[in-house]
């Protein structure tokens, strides 16, 4: 699941989504600084249809441009924050998913997705499979083949001569990003930085 979306969650200044306290059975949310809520509206249905539908909080001016922490809160010189989550039981379960998901085991597993994810984006990206040239279901089978055995036929091609040792891969985007936080990788991937 990805990471809360919000501003400050992304720039790690500020006051967040998960700073508020959400009561759903009366209806209201408290922000750090104490103010309730005035207004809960929805839950809406969101742009995208295979997103979950969206609860709104709102608090007034009045509770908002006297705050002395307005600026950690929200960016806005003329409105007061808003606060959208999803309805409780995908809020719950988002926080409990999120939660697992700094566990050492989790990332471990997750780890061994790198390659995996890194062969579909090499093809998608760097050999257009995204995109079909031909119409038919044989046709773009037959297409997927091709592409697959110029995909080998070049990264065979890349290979030292027999009996020079291989020379190490650079790491992907993942496996960079992995190790700048710290996240152990599978062994088996040979990449320079190792």
């Amino acid at each position: 699941m990805p990471g809360n979306p919000t501003r400050q969650h992304r720039k790690n200044e500020g006051f967040g989504r998960d700073d508020f306290h959400i009561d759903f059975d009366r209806r209201q949310v408290t922000c750090p600084q104490g103010q309730i809520s005035a207004g809960w509206h929805g839950p809406y249905p969101t742009s995208s249809p295979t997103a979950a539908p969206l609860i709104v909080a709102r608090f007034t001016k009045g509770q908002c441009q006297p705050c002395p922490v307005r600026t950690r809160c929200t960016t806005s010189h003329q409105s007061a924050r808003n606060v959208g989550f999803p309805p409780r039981e995908l809020r719950d379960l988002q926080v409990r998913v999120r939660a697992e998901q700094q566990t050492p085991d989790w990332k471990a597993r997750y780890a061994v997705r790198s390659g995996v994810e890194s062969t579909v984006n090499e093809l998608v990206h760097g050999h257009g499979m995204r995109r079909c040239r031909y119409r038919g279901q044989q046709k773009t089978h037959l297409q997927h083949v091709f592409t697959a055995i110029a995909v080998n036929i070049e990264r065979l091609s890349g290979l030292p001569p027999t009996g020079e040792d291989r020379p190490p891969r650079r790491p992907t985007a993942f496996q960079n990003f992995l190790d700048r936080h710290g996240i152990p990788r599978h062994k088996s991937w040979r990449t320079a930085s190792s």
